[in-house]
């Protein structure tokens, strides 16, 4: 019984020695993580001076300002285009275009996503006059199709477009979320449902 005491208290004392050796890894884990938030914090304080010498530059008002200014401007002297091919490319537009005077550049807007064009563009011209003699070509005809042309109209930030949506109401044929269906179920956005 005593030899078998002495292999407990042998195993015990190497426990205990494991232990020892886990605390010094811990302790050198620690001071890892200790240094590299020392480095995380030099590497955002350098982050930030950055940051404030580029708004120092920008100038006083901002760029915000001074871009929404120019956004105007801009917009001022731009032609909406709808109703594009989606084989059209830049060049071609601004051949269409190229009778009304001096364009500055074509854009035709793609989906983020597919990269795929969207149906519409802008053509900034270099003078505002140039607009109304753009808007003498709508419904003309550009690839195969009538195009849509009108001035661009600038976007106010924080107002809403369309009717936006609005909670419930009667729209002929059941309430917003669908028209009733069957024996007590109806249909909406997320499928079918039955209290029944």
């Amino acid at each position: 019984m005593a030899d078998h005491e002495e292999a407990f208290q042998t195993e015990n004392y190497t426990g205990d020695e494991g232990v020892a050796t886990g605390e010094g890894d811990m302790d050198d884990d620690i001071e890892s993580m200790k240094q590299r938030m020392k480095e995380m914090e030099e590497e955002a304080a350098k982050l930030q001076q950055m940051q404030a010498e580029i708004e120092k530059d920008m100038g006083p008002g901002g760029a915000s300002a001074e871009g929404a200014e120019d956004k105007e401007a801009v917009d001022l002297r731009s032609i909406y285009i709808g109703n594009v091919d989606y084989s059209a490319t830049p060049e071609e537009i601004q051949a269409h275009f190229q009778t009304c005077g001096t364009i500055n550049r074509v854009t035709i807007l793609c989906d983020k996503w597919t990269g795929h064009p969207k149906g519409y563009a802008y053509v900034e011209f270099a003078d505002p006059e140039l607009v109304k003699n753009a808007v003498m070509l709508n419904d003309s005809l550009f690839k195969g199709r009538n195009i849509k042309v009108t001035a661009k109209r600038t976007n106010v930030p924080g107002m809403a477009r369309g009717r936006g949506r609005g909670r419930g109401g009667y729209r002929g044929g059941g309430f917003r979320g669908g028209g009733f269906r069957g024996r007590g179920g109806f249909r909406s956005r997320r499928g079918y449902f039955s209290p029944y």
